[in-house]
């Protein structure tokens, strides 16, 4: 079994942009559970199925596996809940640490979140100065969360409060 160890961030302005190695376009869907997240995601030309453990906070049980495109279009078809999340992923390089900066699309436009995996709890990073305020412990701000409670339907007041 694997932990993820994953923080996320709000974005305090664009700077990050001048720094982006690659980016890729993801669509994902999820097929329910109360105890675990599970996802199909397909990235690019790769696809994986991921178990993640529904808990708050940065660390996290996590199983992921790699399986082929037409699989994760069938589940996505047939198995996942309704909505999709759709983002664009950056892949940007700070102080030798790779941030995932997530542009979200569709229902979610107008987030855009920074995460990075540490290897262990405590572990120190620098952040970058385009970094905002910490929302790991905000569930709204997970993937899942954002499928059924999409970003465009928060109110005003919600996204001003948003962490």
């Amino acid at each position: 079994m694997g932990i993820e160890i994953e923080r996320k961030f709000l974005l305090a302005d664009d700077a990050w942009r001048q720094s982006v190695e690659r980016s890729i376009a993801m669509a994902q869907g999820y097929l329910g559970g109360e105890r675990a997240s599970v996802r199909v995601r397909i990235a690019g030309a790769e696809a994986q199925l991921n178990i993640k453990a529904r808990v708050r906070g940065a660390a996290r049980a996590e199983f992921e596996y790699t399986i082929p495109v037409e699989d994760a279009q069938a589940m996505l078809a047939e198995l996942s809940l309704p909505g999709r999340v759709e983002k664009t992923r950056h892949h940007v390089r700070h102080a030798g640490m790779l941030w995932e900066v997530d542009e979200f699309h569709g229902e979610n436009a107008g987030l855009i979140v920074a995460e990075i995996e540490l290897d262990a709890p405590g572990q120190t990073f620098e952040p970058p100065p385009w970094l905002g305020a910490e929302v790991t412990d905000k569930l709204r701000y997970y993937n899942a969360n954002l499928l059924t409670h999409p970003y465009r339907s928060w109110s005003a007041e919600e996204r001003r409060n948003a962490c």
